[in-house]
């Protein structure tokens, strides 16, 4: 049996993983794959044997603070190849998959509007949820606090324009902040055609909403 590397956790929050691994000679990590894009930064000078599938064994060489980086996805047992001992930082980019969490939620949550859908609409909502309206008496539009609030006024959007589409939602994610943007076009009551470009921008709180601030061309 080997000796386990031990690994020793500095960073771990929504955006970044560091762990800083530490081998004695012969010390193995054990199998795991990668669910990150990651960089290790050798803190030393070594060789890593590295154990891949299909049998495959083959040595990496460590040069200290050289750094190089690595796709999600990859599979392995790292041991120290060498006589002495080893140790490196891994630096794994966890807001990857809270990205991805947050486009698959924007892309459920522009579905949910061109079905009409309010109860999944408001599963992609946070608790402590706000809606600003594109228009509106205030300089943010019409604002709407809480969940009764942004339920009612999502309600109202449907009923205003019965036959409303967005069409061709395009989706972006860069930290807390989403964008969405649009085509939207729809009937009154009374019967008045609209066809105009918008966006939202949308603030998040994990992979739920916490505001949706919207914004529409105005044609004249």
């Amino acid at each position: 049996m080997r000796p386990q590397a031990t690994p020793i956790t500095h960073i771990d929050d929504e955006r970044f993983r560091v762990t800083e691994w530490r081998f004695a000679p012969g010390a193995e990590t054990g199998w795991h794959r990668h669910g990150h894009d990651y960089v290790i930064v050798p803190l030393t000078d070594g060789v890593l044997g590295l154990e891949e599938s299909g049998g495959v064994v083959r040595n990496a060489p460590l040069t200290q603070h050289v750094p190089y980086s690595r796709r999600e996805g990859v599979e392995h047992n790292v041991v120290n190849g060498g006589a002495g001992p080893l140790s490196f930082l891994e630096v794994e980019v966890v807001d990857d998959a809270l990205t991805r969490a947050r486009l698959a939620t924007l892309e459920r949550f522009a579905d949910a509007w061109n079905a009409h859908d309010l109860e999944t609409l408001m599963d992609c909502m946070a608790e402590d949820c706000a809606f600003n309206a594109s228009a509106g008496p205030e300089a943010e539009g019409r604002r709407h606090f809480g969940r009764a609030a942004v339920r009612a006024a999502f309600a109202a959007v449907f009923a205003t324009w019965p036959d409303a589409t967005w069409r061709d939602p395009a989706h972006s994610v860069a930290g807390d902040v989403g964008l969405s943007r649009w085509r939207f076009t729809g009937t009154d009551a009374s019967g008045r055609r609209t066809e105009v470009d918008g966006c939202d921008i949308l603030t998040f709180e994990g992979e739920h909403i916490v505001l949706k601030d919207s914004y529409r061309k105005a044609r004249g």
